[in-house]
């Protein structure tokens, strides 16, 4: 796989003319994915009428939800012809047969594809901690994506002191292990509000010798205090300071987030640098699924035309 890197920005030319900022950012959101949970997913009778024909429906897995739930979850979501991703965070999982048994389950409803993480837990439950070990495991075999997590702006669970040296680690390894494998992979990230940091840490990336494709997470249209809550509670960093400002001006304050801004510069820089490592759109419905997915329809034209027309 060939590494990502920055180029120019290109002048317009009578053969290159530019794009449209809306063109841009219909072709930026082609192949957007969404996150969602068993209990937002009951609420959503059938996916079809939201989301595009194929969509990457990834199914989080907190700490306490039955494998039941989230397998019962992920096969509606296949039956009605979704791409599931379940998540499987290292560090609920309490051992290899027990990974090896929700792997069997999902493969059983349909699924080939696997965010795999850490977790948000302190302490493992058992032998897992890391993303890293899951790869390791060997138990995967037969699935067609395996996922990791990316942090544009890091993490001080796995850097304390503020770096970002073990997180750039861990992606050199996660990003070896797929030259060295047949494994499909991508980074997924957390949540961001503002391209700059994303773009400096993509182009970071790059440098490092990182080629994983990313898949930047975006939050979906939220009430402001929302997003701050959910911001402070995954540690999101630098551009909280957007949101921060936005809860300054009084005319803004009661008007609901939308991820507008950001997704337009990165459209933006990706037009002008095409090697931009930046493959996909991934959205945390933080202020619900089906509000999220229609801001898409709205935004995005063709790359948010639900599967069935309601």
């Amino acid at each position: 796989m060939a590494l990502f890197r920055f180029r120019g920005t290109p002048a317009p030319s009578p053969t290159h003319p530019p794009v449209a900022p809306q063109d841009q950012l219909e072709t930026f959101l082609k192949g957007y994915s969404i996150e969602v949970m068993p209990r937002t997913a009951e609420k959503i009778d059938d996916f079809r009428l939201l989301l595009p024909s194929g969509t990457r429906v990834y199914i989080a897995h907190i700490d306490g939800t039955p494998i039941e739930d989230m397998v019962a979850t992920a096969r509606r979501i296949a039956d009605q012809g979704f791409a599931v991703m379940p998540h499987f965070p290292a560090r609920i999982i309490k051992d290899r047969p027990t990974l090896a048994d929700w792997v069997s389950r999902y493969r059983d409803a349909g699924v080939r594809q696997g965010l795999l993480l850490a977790g948000g837990v302190a302490q493992p439950v058992g032998d897992f901690h890391s993303a890293m070990q899951l790869l390791e495991s060997g138990v995967f075999s037969g699935f067609d994506r395996l996922h990791v997590a990316g942090h544009p702006e890091g993490n001080k669970d796995i850097d304390p002191d503020g770096s970002d040296r073990m997180v750039m680690a861990a992606a050199r390894w996660k990003s070896a292990f797929a030259e060295r494998t047949d494994a499909r992979m991508a980074m997924t990230t957390q949540f961001c509000f503002d391209a700059a940091p994303v773009i400096a840490w993509v182009d970071r990336l790059a440098a490092e010798g990182i080629a994983l494709p990313v898949h930047i997470g975006v939050a979906g249209p939220a009430k402001l205090q929302t997003l701050i809550k959910f911001a402070i509670a995954c540690g999101v960093g630098p551009s909280l300071k957007v949101l921060q400002k936005r809860a300054m001006d009084v005319t803004k304050l009661l008007v609901p987030y939308e991820p507008s801004e950001v997704l337009r510069d990165l459209a933006a820089h990706k037009v002008a640098n095409p090697g931009f490592g930046i493959e996909q759109v991934h959205f945390f419905p933080l202020g619900g699924i089906k509000t999220n997915a229609e801001w898409v329809t709205q935004n995005g034209g063709a790359a948010g035309k639900p599967a069935r027309a309601a």
